[in-house]
């Protein structure tokens, strides 16, 4: 078999596809002489990325077309796009000139920068391992986690909720799945100061129960995160109810910041395995935390219980949680 009808068979019937990849870069390998660089290759997938596109259509209208426009007056909306006022009285010489100014100024900025211009799109750190990749989106069920837009409407990316300038960890309790849009907005939008994240996490009151345990009784802790810990709850209403705590000093559920509920719930979800496979007799589980004292709350870090169930314990289940009312469990 010769080379064209081996890569007519390999593209047409034998090709496995994930992604473009493969097709593109035989593109740029036929179209360039049989030889293409990895940048090469990468800028023509890279061309047929609309959801690249659409982040730097949304830099245009917020940067570029913003200040050129309502501050500077030199451009006006037209339609979908800008309009450069009084393009019509420059000659073809003098567009030339005002192009070499604009081509010498970015030469200035990129020698005066040396890359970091781009730095908000590499974010200086290691790309997300695509086995992580998938369990984050399988989490956010191929939907942002911020504005619930699908992914096939909306590319997604993983983002770090905490950011890792200020210590957030590559785990998966600290990543959320975000559409491109989400992802440029928060940026732009948030008014939290990153500065500060860093010491809000660490935060802890003396003389506080669940602040104290991880450094004065380590032994207790039987999982952990970076902002969350389980423990065996002390006063058990059932074999192996247990605690999953914030490291935070925050008062109850309703504080918790979307890293946290994150990590707990990772948590959660490896305990209830856990338990499942060392205690054969459980068959279900409640989960609760308690809100303030009208709600039963005594201590005020807040906790969540994860307490498993086993068939008759109690002789009538139906209502579960709604039990924490008397007479209300049953209807």
């Amino acid at each position: 078999m010769n080379t064209f009808e081996r890569l007519k068979q390999f593209i047409s019937t034998e090709m496995t596809m994930s992604h473009i990849y493969q097709p593109v870069m035989l593109m740029r390998l036929l179209r360039d002489g049989g030889y293409g660089t990895a940048r090469d290759i990468a800028a023509d997938i890279l061309s047929r990325d609309q959801s690249q596109l659409e982040y730097y259509e949304e830099i245009v209208k917020k940067m570029p077309g913003k200040v050129l426009t309502q501050n500077r007056g030199m451009t006006e909306k037209s339609g979908n796009g800008y309009r450069l006022k009084g393009f019509a009285d420059l000659t073809d010489e003098q567009r030339v000139v005002l192009l070499g100014l604009c081509e010498q100024r970015i030469h200035l900025y990129e020698e005066k920068r040396q890359g970091d211009q781009w730095s908000h799109r590499r974010r200086n750190r290691r790309p997300v391992p695509g086995s992580v990749r998938y369990e984050v989106l399988k989490r956010a069920q191929d939907r942002c986690e911020l504005c619930g837009i699908s992914a096939r409407e909306r590319a997604l990316e993983v983002d770090h909720i905490v950011p890792k300038n200020v210590g957030g960890k590559d785990e998966i309790a600290n990543y959320q799945a975000l559409c491109f849009t989400c992802n440029a907005q928060k940026r732009d939008t948030d008014s939290t100061d990153f500065r500060d994240l860093g010491a809000m996490y660490a935060n802890r009151e003396d003389g506080c129960l669940f602040c104290d345990i991880p450094e004065k009784e380590p032994i207790r802790v039987l999982s952990e995160n970076s902002v969350a810990y389980l423990v065996r709850d002390a006063f058990p209403v059932t074999p192996l109810h247990s605690l999953v705590i914030p490291k935070r000093h925050v008062r109850d559920f309703f504080g918790l910041t979307q890293a946290e509920l994150n990590s707990i719930n990772a948590l959660i979800l490896d305990a209830r395995e856990k338990l499942l496979a060392i205690d054969k007799s459980i068959a279900g589980f409640n989960i609760g935390a308690n809100c303030d004292e009208a709600a039963g709350q005594t201590v005020f870090h807040c906790h969540i219980h994860l307490i498993p169930r086993r068939r008759g314990d109690v002789e009538a289940p139906r209502g579960g949680v709604r039990h924490v009312i008397p007479g209300k469990g049953t209807y």
